[in-house]
């Protein structure tokens, strides 16, 4: 999953991996390494203006030359510790490149905090997150500025949810949404809870973590090292420990290795960035949709306990337009690409096309 850079330029064009084996639905496939076809995109950069600063934030481009009509897909990483926008390139080059009547043009941004984005020292929390993504929508410099009313997002995790939260207060327009392994509760709440004693915990974790010199320590003995990543892979983030290979471990140690990595996972690990505090809440945002925007769930079958149960909810929910079980667990969309750009495209195809 490493980028193979071409040139030292960001606005330049890069090369990435893409599977391109073909599974069933059935089988429990695995990932490939040997059968990759690169497709062009083009890694660029946004300045974000929060708290009177500026903060870089890292961005593709997937897309192909097409006199038909263009659409954007918004494709969001998962937030946590080893969150980057290497886990939709695989998906962003297979949609992209498909004839139909829509030419498809995918943007996929790292969240500030996480990825290749800058990681200043903030107070990360889910409003932080969700005045980046409004912002990065609506900006008249954002490279999504010509979406208007034709926005299509695709997220992992916690960020359909909090995508569907800034819809709900009107802050953004879907055009359709598709959510692949939904979530809304970080890993200690999802486990733990959220009473008092709890949440004060969290809140001496999270401070701990964010100290000068000992934070560091911790993150370094916690997440930051092989042992550990390659362990939260194999248990909830990859369905196949077989796919969880050393290139992959690798390439997010590297992740948690960059200046402030650990910031907006101590706020993710705690809660801070969960959209919502309940179940209830979280199908409420979905139900919102009914009969106004088209809306894709990609259930996991591999996926913890919580997390699927989370998600299993949502079959035949109000608002829910398409339900599908895949293999996987916390990260299909890496694990196995081209069964979800197989979902996802029909899905497109159903919401624009076929209509």
């Amino acid at each position: 999953m490493n980028i193979t850079i071409k040139s030292g330029k960001p606005q330049d064009n890069y090369w990435f991996p893409c599977r391109t084996s073909s599974t069933s639905v059935d089988q429990q496939p695995t990932i490939s390494l040997a059968d990759k076809q690169p497709f062009p995109f083009k890694a660029n950069s946004w300045q974000w203006k929060f708290q009177d600063k500026f903060l870089t934030i890292y961005y593709e481009e997937h897309g192909k030359e097409s006199p038909e009509p263009t659409k954007n897909i918004l494709m969001l990483p998962s937030i946590s510790d080893v969150s980057t926008v290497e886990e939709w390139r695989s998906v962003a080059g297979n949609i992209v490149q498909r004839v139909g009547k829509i030419n498809w043009r995918a943007v996929i941004v790292d969240w500030p905090g996480l990825g290749y984005s800058d990681r200043p020292k903030l107070d990360y929390n889910v409003d932080v997150m969700e005045k980046f993504l409004t912002d990065f929508i609506s900006a008249p410099d954002s490279p999504m500025k010509h979406s208007g009313k034709d926005l299509v997002v695709f997220g992992g995790g916690h960020a359909p949810t909090i995508t569907l939260c800034a819809a709900k207060k009107g802050l953004l327009k879907l055009a359709a949404i598709a959510a692949v392994a939904p979530t809304w509760a970080g890993p200690l709440p999802i486990v733990f809870g959220r009473d008092s004693t709890m949440e004060t915990r969290y809140r001496l974790l999270r401070d701990s973590l964010r100290t000068p010199g000992v934070g560091w320590m911790m993150y370094n003995m916690l997440v930051s090292n092989e042992k550990a990543i390659a362990s939260q892979y194999r248990s909830h983030v990859y369905a196949n420990p077989d796919n969880v290979t050393r290139e992959v471990v690798d390439s997010r140690i590297a992740l948690t290795k960059r200046e402030g990595a650990r910031f907006a996972p101590a706020a993710f690990l705690t809660g801070l960035l969960d959209p919502v505090q309940s179940q209830e809440e979280f199908l409420e945002l979905f139900a919102d949709l009914d009969g106004k925007v088209p809306a894709l769930v990609l259930s996991t079958r591999s996926s913890p306990k919580r997390s699927k149960a989370v998600m299993q909810a949502l079959r035949g929910g109000k608002g829910v337009s398409k339900f599908v079980e895949v293999p996987g667990a916390l990260l299909p969309q890496e694990e196995y690409p081209t069964m979800i750009a197989e979902e996802l495209y029909q899905f497109l195809q159903e919401s624009f096309e076929f209509k």
